[in-house]
């Protein structure tokens, strides 16, 4: 088993701000572009998972196509229902269902869990850590965690924050 694993959390590309329900809102043009730059930007960083959790609403899917389009990943992603609602907890319990076998995790999701996510983890370690301020993890952004040990292990203040990234045009 693997001891050092990369966990990577992203808050959806800007977003439309009107649809028929808040679970169809689709990404606008300038979300389209971010995601994008946030893709290429995690390339760089050498991220590339192995598994990926993304909320089943229009502008998360929008945001793992155009971040994957960036980043030149071609992984089918597990489309979740329950990110959509869910708070800190339960996106820890879907990560830590995570198989053994997977070296690298993304998560796609809304804030405010996924900002908040980024604060439980942070064991105020990694070179990031201070970075991002309570409540403040806008569109397009994602936080680079390393995890040591296992998925199912995963506890708050238990990863440590390497890097903390927000893609702007």
């Amino acid at each position: 088993m693997q001891n050092s694993r990369r966990l990577v959390i992203i808050r959806h590309a800007k977003a439309e701000p009107y649809a028929p329900t808040d679970v169809e809102r689709v990404l606008a043009d300038r979300g389209r572009v971010e995601g994008r730059m946030l893709g290429e930007w995690l390339a760089a960083e050498g991220v590339a998972p192995d598994a990926a959790y993304v909320s089943y609403a229009a502008r998360t899917r929008e945001t793992w196509d155009v971040v994957a389009a960036g980043a030149g990943w071609t992984l089918v992603p597990e489309y979740d229902g329950n990110l959509y609602g869910t708070d800190e907890e339960g996106v820890l319990d879907l990560v830590r269902g995570t198989k053994d076998d997977a070296a690298t995790v993304v998560v796609v999701g809304h804030n405010p869990t996924m900002g908040m996510l980024v604060q439980l983890l942070d064991d105020g370690e990694g070179a990031a850590t201070g970075s991002v301020a309570l409540g403040s993890f806008p569109t397009s952004t994602a936080a680079l965690f390393t995890v040591d040990g296992a998925w199912a292990d995963l506890a708050p203040m238990a990863a440590r924050l390497d890097a903390f990234h927000v893609a702007r045009a």
